[in-house]
Formats: structure tokens, sequence, C-alpha cells
């Protein structure tokens, strides 16, 4: 077997998490799908998988060796392409990852846009509440909110949000506005959970961190539910100031005690291909970054 086929199989494997799923994926046979790792394996010399009866992980170097065969193999598509005189037209099938509400309110309308501009392009959203990871699950960029570890993805960043603390004009004038961190004890809050995961809510003042153990009335793993009990007048929640920002610009929702806020937190689009990306992941990376640069609710 020749080595772009074998890594195509390969990388077949990954994405689909074993052995068999990949010999459906490519309509081969699981024998022909065992027989191309290994021919892998053993050219290298190096354990590329570990299988067990019920998973296959990478190892270390397979990893760096799959994204290896990743931009190789798009390289070759590519200059395929190129040859066939489609210069302008991305083509291909990408995977892309965001938190859900994030995902919701502006990956979305990005996604959207890009599948209208090129056509022979689909994208499947994987908007999930945790950090996905991108190698395992075979997915080509992520937006990731928050301070990113060192690592051999490339990122851009395209924006920041903060931790905000908001309720209705209604409640603030029914019950008070609090004016420290202290004065939340005695209002009704309301908990969105996975950002205020504790009943511990944490400020900063003049870079001094303050804590204030706080006893939420309403707690809720749904960010939106949390949003809407506090535009119906219900309390006090605090979320990521994206979330609140189209309320927050129609005067629903105002926010207190913003000189307790801690520093804002990245908003960075991901990726693993570098500056050998494909064609179909370059124009979704030009089109998300440009976009979300330009979102005013991004950028305080």
């Amino acid at each position: 077997m020749d080595k772009l086929s074998a890594m195509a199989i390969f990388v077949a494997v990954v994405d689909e998490g074993g052995f068999a799923a990949a010999a459906r994926k490519l309509k081969i046979s699981p024998p022909v799908v065992t027989r191309a790792v290994t021919e892998l394996e053993e050219s290298m010399g190096v354990r590329l998988l570990l299988r067990t009866t019920r998973v296959v992980r990478l190892t270390e170097v397979g990893a760096r060796y799959a994204a290896d065969c990743r931009r190789i193999l798009a390289d070759v598509a590519e200059t395929e392409t190129s040859a066939a005189g489609s210069h302008g037209a991305p083509r291909g099938r990408l995977v892309i990852t965001a938190s859900v509400m994030f995902g919701a309110m502006y990956v979305t309308p990005i996604v959207t846009e890009y599948l209208r501009r090129y056509p022979e392009t689909d994208v499947e959203c994987r908007f999930l509440d945790r950090v996905v990871n991108m190698m395992d699950e075979g997915v080509d960029a992520a937006i990731r909110i928050g301070t990113l570890p060192d690592s051999s993805y490339q990122a851009v960043r395209v924006g920041q949000v903060r931790q905000v603390v908001c309720a209705s004009p209604v409640y603030l004038s029914a019950r008070g506005t609090p004016s420290t961190p202290q004065d939340l004890v005695g209002h009704d809050l309301i908990a969105a959970n996975p950002v205020t995961a504790t009943n511990d809510w944490r400020f900063e003042c003049d870079g001094k961190p303050q804590t204030v153990k706080v006893h939420p009335r309403l707690s809720s793993t749904s960010n939106d539910a949390a949003l809407r009990a506090a535009l119906d007048g219900f309390g006090v929640t605090r979320v990521l100031s994206y979330m609140a920002a189209p309320y927050l610009a129609d005067g629903r929702l105002q926010t207190i005690l913003g000189r307790y806020e801690t520093p804002p937190v990245p908003v960075s689009v991901v990726h693993h291909e570098g500056r050998h990306s494909s064609r179909k992941l370059r124009a979704f990376l030009d089109l998300a970054i440009t976009t979300l640069r330009g979102d005013e609710a991004l950028a305080r």
C-alpha cells in the first residue's frame, strides 16, 4: 500500500476512534485498515496507537504524526485541486467547536455565512461546555474563552470577555443597588453554572482579590435560564459579558460592581494546521477572525 493511502487510513482511525469505524467510513475491510496502520508503525519503528478491546488511543508520537498526516494530505488535496483549475473554491468538511452559548450566539452566524459563500463545503458544529480534545476528536478549529495552555496549536486572539454582575433596572429600583461585593448578602442571587460553579464569587479591587460566599436562591446549569430570571426581575446574576451584551445594550439589564470586576479573559480562535492549513480551513479562519474582531461586545 502506498504511504499516502496508509496515512489517510490512519487519520480515519484517529477521527472515528477505531479500526472498524474507520473501515465503515472508508468502505474498506477492517483487515485492510489494520494492515495499513501496522505497515506505518513497522516502517517507522514506533507505536502510533495503543489498542485495547474497547478503545484506540494515540501515543505521543502518534499524535504528532497524525497532525503531520493531516497537513500532508491537505497539501496534496489542494495541489490536486489547483491542478484541476479550481483555485478559488474551498471544498470539503470542517468540524468546529465552541461552548454552547457562544456557539449559538456567535459561531452559528459565521458558519452559515461561510456555507453560503462556499457551496462545496460542509460544517459540523460541536457546541459543548467542555474542553474538546481537538486531535482526538478530529476538530479543525475551536473558539476558546480563557487563558490557553502552551501547546502546538495556533491561537489567534479575537477579543475578550469579562465576568459581569447584572440585574434588571426594575429589581434594582425595588431592592437597591449593591455598591460593594459584600452588599450582595441579602439580595436574591441567581447562580449560572458552569460560569459560577461554586458559591464563591471572586472579585478584585485595586489589584487585590476578594471572595464573597453567596447563597443563591436560584441555581441553574443553563446560562440562558439565569439570564431569563434576571430579565424577569427576580434577582442578581453573574455571567460572561458576551452573554448579557444584547440586554445591556437595550437597557433590560444593567451591570453593577464594575470596579470590582476580575481581569478580562481572551477569546481565541484555535487550530492546528498553522501556515499549512487547507484552503477550506483558511477561508473559515479568515471569516471567523474578521467577524469576531469586529464585534463590539468582544472588544470591551
